[in-house]
């Protein structure tokens, strides 16, 4: 991985987090927590829009997308499991 790749999975986590913990709430760890749950976010997005055969727009957008509703479903389920 390069680091371009690397500045890209960064800031598409951090903007995936913010918007994930506005909209659900629960993140207290601070900028690294942030982060950790946007990426973690675009998996599980991922994985769930591919298992539910949904099209996301293409590029940054649909990353961003996938990773906050991705992130949203995350938070959610740490969220019923406390």
């Amino acid at each position: 991985m390069d680091m371009q790749s690397l500045i890209v999975w960064v800031i598409v986590g951090l903007v995936a987090g913010v918007l994930a913990n506005a909209l659900v709430g629960g993140i207290r760890g601070g900028l690294i927590a942030t982060i950790v749950v946007g990426i973690v976010g675009a998996f599980v997005g991922g994985w769930l829009f591919g298992v539910l055969g949904i099209t996301v727009a293409s590029g940054i957008v649909g990353t961003v997308i996938t990773a906050t509703v991705g992130a949203i479903v995350l938070l959610t389920l740490v969220k019923l499991v406390r």
